[in-house]
This record gives C-alpha cells, sequence and structure tokens, in this order.
C-alpha cells in the first residue's frame, strides 16, 4: 500500500471509531425510551450511523493491502 493509501486509511480508521462511538451513544438513548419520540428519532439515527461506519469500514478494507500468505 502506498504512503498516501495508508494515510488515508488511518484517517478513515478514525472517522470509523467516532461512527460506532456515536451509533453506540444513540443506541443506548433509544434503549433508554424505546415508544417516545425521541427513543425513535435515535434509534433511526443509529441506523443512518451503522450505515455510515459501514460504508468508511470497506473504503478501508479497499484501501488495505490484500494479506500476504508467503510466510
Amino acid at each position: 500500500m502506498s504512503t498516501s493509501n495508508e494515510a488515508i486509511a488511518e484517517k478513515l480508521a478514525a472517522i470509523e471509531e467516532e461512527l460506532r462511538d456515536l451509533a453506540y451513544e444513540r443506541l443506548a438513548d433509544a434503549a433508554r425510551d424505546p415508544d417516545s419520540d425521541a427513543g425513535a428519532r435515535a434509534a433511526a439515527e443509529e441506523k443512518r450511523l451503522l450505515q455510515a461506519r459501514r460504508a468508511v469500514a470497506k473504503a478501508i478494507s479497499v484501501l488495505a493491502p490484500a494479506p500476504s500468505f508467503d510466510d
């Protein structure tokens, strides 16, 4: 992997971690009061954050080098 790709993958990894943390917070918010409007909004936001996190994780995997089995 080129240095440029490595730098981008590292930035994306930080973003992916932040999205994971935000999604977890929204999931906790939704679990606290699942029947309220705020709980429903938190659940919907958690789903969007999870979708974004998956997209970022996919981008990281595209940029990551293929594993070497030469060892």
